[in-house]
């Protein structure tokens, strides 16, 4: 039996393709990684090829063609029967209502601090709306953990699709030294320390692409 193939971009910089890597290689799902680098030319044509949005991730199994990182996660979810969203009927409405807005929302957030995981930053000051959206985040992840996480750790108890939505919110956190209150900061911490998350970290170490636009304040001086 063949296994499906995940076309990502770097994992220094994409935050999308992150969240579907994550789920898959938490979840145990075999497939084979096909990296192609952003912001070339060879990018372009690739992924012209291979998603009608020319974006990544695209997870490509058989006939099927699954071209953004949330509907990777579903599609895995029910081929292989995982166990990606809390089971009682009040938790799953809340799990599926903020990793649909971790999906659609923090435009502030994302553009101005952008996924750069490798890196420790310094120098770069939020505007307000991305001040609000770390808020948000820090609320979101506060009630949950509080509310529905006495099974586990990460925000409904046990690893699920809400948790690798936010996982590139927790490097990014790390990255530019946010300041967390301690519940949001020990979910953080959580997040980043997942044996799959520093499996990503360690190979986005080794790439040897560099991003310009994407190298945002200054590095943190030893």
């Amino acid at each position: 039996m063949t296994v499906p193939t995940l076309v990502i971009g770097n994992k220094n910089y994409s935050s999308w393709s992150l969240r579907a890597w994550l789920f898959l290689q938490a979840s145990g799902v075999a497939f084979e990684e096909r990296r192609v680098p952003l912001d070339t030319p060879a990018f372009r044509i690739t992924m012209a090829e291979l998603s009608p949005t020319g974006c990544v991730p695209v997870l490509l199994d058989g006939s099927a063609r699954v071209w953004e990182a949330l509907a990777i996660c579903e599609y895995a979810a029910s081929k292989y029967r995982l166990p990606a969203w809390p089971a009682e009927p009040a938790a799953r409405a809340e799990a599926l209502a903020v990793a649909h807005e971790m999906h659609a929302g923090f435009a502030a957030l994302r553009s101005e601090l952008p996924m750069n995981c490798r890196a420790r930053r310094t120098g770069v000051v939020p505007s307000a709306a991305a001040v609000a959206d770390i808020q948000r985040v820090i609320d979101i992840w506060t009630n949950c953990r509080e509310r529905h996480g006495a099974a586990g750790p990460y925000l409904f108890g046990e690893f699920g699709i809400a948790d690798a939505m936010f996982a590139p919110v927790a490097l990014r956190c790390l990255t530019y030294g946010v300041q967390l209150p301690d519940m949001a900061a020990r979910y953080a911490g959580t997040l980043a320390s997942h044996a799959s998350v520093a499996r990503w970290v360690a190979a986005a170490a080794d790439e040897p692409e560099t991003i310009a636009h994407e190298e945002r304040g200054e590095p943190v001086s030893d």
